[in-house]
């Protein structure tokens, strides 16, 4: 028996022992993940002295070849498969610290000396980083819960488990209607829809509130918002000058796209390349206004081309930041120093951009002109013509000519000036017997000059000479005076070849330093054809007529002619001036997915790359925008860098879903992605805050209650303007002015003014507000709002005194309550406690709790005996004497101005 026992515990015995050995060389073996593990460590301890600004030593840890190649001291820091032999791995372990890594910083800690040394002993691999890795179906976790009623909960749910939380109960459909309003439509709803839902108790009520919210044409108004911050748009130039800009028909494309729910690629194309779609519209071409709304600098005596090639870079850094979630911008300079992007490749990206016609212009051409009405229709009708009597291309080209004035030479890139300068760095001005060069001009099978000009004196002619001041003559023109800007022509000899084109210029009436002419632009082409037809005459004739016709415009993206194509170069440490190497366009090898088959060299295979099914980037970002839009953060906090600096998403598996699910079942609509997350249980939950979620996750990572979170600047003026019952809902044009204390605006180039709307524009929603990016409109700003120089991909919310100073005294504000204060009477009865109660219910569709009804009683009280003995504070506070000027409405008033700064009101929960 002893012996049968013995046996017994030494077979357990070595059955545990063998267990333990396969443990212990299964955790050994168990392969160190880099993007995860790794990366973290040499980008925090490393990567400052060894990556993409500085290589220490000759020793990079940027890209894998680098930091396997010889350094300084001729051999490898890096040896893979063994540590023992690894330079670096014996740095991080020595005491001394002139000879220890990091120098002159911390040392490492054991567990990062330990999972450095097993990466190097299992072969130093480099890993993608989870943002660079194409996108796939993602296996959803099965789990039974009563909570679960969309994939979203069931990823959200999962990670509660592991974290020993519990989701929230559902919020009152009060707060639902609220919460869901503001994030679709970014104001209230109607009073009829908001009673049909609150009046409605089958199961589907909430469903039928989020369609007809998404339905409704206020959701591109909201979500266009969101898009303006990203397009750093604005109503003026920027710069000094900052002067105004007619940009915003490209603002109105965005709330026709989003209302349309045009398909997110189709949507990024157009704003990209839609003037590279083949015909495009005129939609299409106001769409890559996008990439128009860069700044142009108009101050005299500034070098264009520097201010092109900053309008070129901030582009390049718009579309990695805005569509691709991913910080490029340092690339212009170095390699990048923690994300695998090289010097090179930041100009050969920048290569697709820096073709384009715009070249810091005063006029910030190209322009799309715009033909409304019966010029619509004669422009059609031209067209039609012109396709009978030449082939469709010329057809083409003539059409495009009209409507954009391109492509035509701009003055200011005119040299070798005699007795000519550029006036102001904006226009070729010239004085008598002035000259001035049009360099390498292709005047293949042209014989006419259109050209737009001013003259002022008398007695002036000019003359074009090829190839040189002694050159030919195929043109001598009288320079007559013009009354402001004249569009002419002039005709001459057919000519072949690219010339340099010489002007001068005579007048012997001028005195020394008196200019007579000026040239804006200048476009060689052949004559107008169809001399042959029967009715070429009135249609050369409508041709001039639309030509010069005065119309409003847009500037818009187009690409340079193959004749005026412009080379692109690498920029020595960035600097703009010092150009080596030339570059074609290309996107970073790093990358693990190309640039699709048969994409052109331009920005239109630019747009198919990056609306590629292959590039995950562009879907993982505009999915963890909406999250952000809805939740108050990202999935992944950092929306401007997914990159290895930037913050590890919470769920990623989760934003990998939905971002598989936009491209594919979705078909890029982000009108389906959004109803999937206001649908599920994770959105729904009540907002409210206990002891042990301030305790595991005061900022709501985990989401185990519903959003909590002050309303951008944008649904602050929207919700108070639907809840003063003075909402104008006219959609569409011009950006209008609301009231802005005096002073705000300064404009001492024009003069001009900020003169208040008067007919209703005034109460416009926050979307058409007119944005100068020098002054922006100071109370959204207060809120938080962008002012627009560059993009800016996240909005970060502060909590300031300023905030509760707008929204109590600002006077659009204090106007607005006024109108809150009538309505209140209006809308119930006498009794000041039923005014306010109505008030509040008015705003957030329940019931006041008692406290907060007296404590706004008693301040109204406080007011009215304040007001019964100053008959001019009345006055003051109600806008003048007229029949509502009482103590009482008055008390209301201040009663309502308090109203608008609750907690409850300037937050969304």
């Amino acid at each position: 028996m002893l012996t049968i026992l013995r046996y017994k515990i030494i077979w357990v015995t070595a059955i545990l022992l063998s267990g333990l050995a396969v443990f212990v060389f299964a955790t050994h073996q168990q392969p160190v993940d880099f993007s995860t593990q790794v990366k973290p460590i040499l980008n925090k301890k490393c990567i400052s002295c060894h990556g993409g600004v500085k290589a220490k030593a000759g020793f990079s840890l940027l890209f894998r070849e680098e930091a396997l190649a010889k350094t300084e001291s001729g051999k490898p820091a890096i040896v893979p498969g063994k540590p023992g032999e690894s330079e670096m791995i014996r740095r991080l372990t020595l005491k001394d610290p002139e000879e220890r890594m990091p120098y002159q910083h911390e040392p490492l800690d054991q567990e990062e000396i330990d999972i450095l040394t097993k990466w190097v002993k299992q072969g130093a691999n480099w890993g993608e980083h989870w943002a660079y890795v194409p996108l796939k179906p993602v296996e959803v976790p099965q789990l039974s819960d009563t909570f679960i009623i969309s994939e979203v909960d069931n990823f959200i749910l999962a990670r509660l488990k592991e974290e020993k939380l519990k989701p929230s109960a559902r919020a009152d459909k009060a707060s639902l209607l609220r919460r869901v309003s503001l994030d679709i439509i970014g104001m209230q709803p109607s009073r009829s829809l908001a009673a049909q839902y609150l009046q409605n108790n089958n199961g589907n009520a909430y469903e039928l509130l989020v369609d007809s919210l998404l339905a409704s044409p206020h959701y591109g108004e909201r979500w266009a918002s969101l898009w303006l911050d990203l397009a750093r748009y604005a109503d003026t130039k920027g710069y000094e000058r900052d002067d105004s800009r007619n940009i915003w028909r490209y603002r109105d494309w965005l709330i026709q796209s989003f209302n349309e729910d045009k398909p997110y690629d189709k949507f990024l194309v157009e704003q990209v390349a839609g003037d590279l779609l083949p015909n495009p519209t005129d939609a299409q071409y106001i769409a890559t206004a996008f990439h128009r709304n860069t700044m142009t600098n108009d101050e005299g005596g500034t070098d264009n081309e520097e201010f092109r090639t900053a309008a070129v870079i901030d582009r390049v850094n718009t579309t990695w930041e805005a569509l691709m979630g991913t910080t490029f911008s340092c690339v212009q300079c170095h390699s990048h120093p923690y994300d695998p992007f090289r010097h090179d490749e930041y100009y050969q990206f920048m290569a697709y951009f820096n073709n384009s016609r715009d070249e810091d212009t005063y006029g910030d051409y190209p322009l799309l002109r715009n033909f409304k009405d019966s010029s619509e229709a004669q422009l059609n009708e031209l067209a039609g013509w012109l396709q009978q009597q030449t082939s469709a291309n010329e057809a083409a080209a003539i059409i495009r000519f009209v409507k954009t004035w391109q492509p035509a030479i701009n003055s200011l890139t005119a040299d070798k000036f005699i007795n000519s300068e550029l006036s102001d760095t904006k226009w070729l001005a010239y004085r008598n017997n002035g000259s001035a060069r049009l360099k390498q001009v292709n005047l293949q099978q042209a014989n006419q000059l259109i050209y737009r000009y001013s003259a002022w004196a008398k007695g002036g002619s000019w003359k074009l000479h090829l190839d040189s001041l002694g050159g030919k003559v195929i043109a001598t023109v009288p320079a007559a005076p013009a009354n402001g800007w004249q569009i002419a022509k002039v005709s001459f000899p057919v000519q072949q070849g690219v010339h340099d084109i010489y002007i001068t210029y005579a007048n012997p009436s001028l005195g020394p330093e008196q200019s007579g002419l000026m040239f804006d632009w200048l476009h060689f082409a052949k004559s107008f054809p169809g001399e042959r037809a029967r009715d070429y005459a009135a249609y050369q004739k409508l041709f001039w007529k639309l030509l010069t016709l005065n119309t409003e415009s847009t500037p818009v993206m187009m690409e340079n002619p193959d004749d005026m194509h412009r080379a692109s170069y690498v920029f020595e440490r960035g600097n703009w001036l010092v150009k080596g190497k030339e570059v074609k366009p290309s996107v970073p090898n790093s990358l693990a997915y190309a640039m699709p088959k048969n994409a052109p060299a331009n920005r239109m295979g630019l747009a198919m790359w990056l609306t590629s099914k292959q590039n995950p980037l562009v879907a993982r970002t505009m999915v963890n925008r909406v999250w952000e839009q809805l939740f108050g953060q990202g999935i992944a906090e950092t929306l401007e860098d997914m990159g290895t600096q930037g913050i590890t998403p919470t769920h990623r598996e989760l934003l990998d879903y939905l971002s598989y699910k936009l491209m594919t079942d979705y078909q890029w609509s982000i009108k389906k992605l959004l109803k999937t997350i206001v649908m599920s249980s994770t959105y729904r939950q009540d907002s409210k805050v206990t002891e042990e979620l301030k305790e595991k996750d005061i900022f709501n990572k985990l989401y185990a209650r519903g959003p909590r979170v002050r309303l951008n600047a944008e649904q602050v003026r929207d919700q108070a303007l639907c809840f003063s019952n003075v909402l104008n809902q006219q959609m569409y044009g011009p950006s209008v002015f609301p009231f802005q204390p005096k002073g705000i605006w300064q404009s001492p180039y024009n003069g001009a003014q900020w003169n208040m709307n008067q007919n209703g524009g005034q109460y416009r929603r926050a979307v058409y507000t007119y944005w100068k990016r020098t002054a922006p409109y100071p109370s959204m700003i207060t809120f938080d709002g962008a002012s627009r120089e560059v993009c800016t991909p996240r909005r970060i919310r502060t909590n300031t005194p300023l905030q509760a100073l707008v929204t109590l005294n600002d006077s659009a504000y204090v106007d607005m309550a006024r109108h809150f204060a009538l309505r209140m009477q209006k809308e119930t009865g006498n009794s000041v406690q039923q005014q306010i109660a109505k008030g509040y219910e008015l705003m957030l569709y329940k019931p006041i709790a008692p406290g907060k009804l007296q404590a706004l009683v008693r301040l109204y009280n406080e007011a009215l005996v304040k007001f019964k003995n100053n008959p001019k504070e009345v006055c003051e506070i109600n806008g003048g004497m007229n029949e509502h000027a009482s103590a009482e409405t008055a008390a209301l008033i201040v009663v309502a101005n308090a109203m608008l700064n609750l907690d409850e009101v300037v937050t969304k929960g």
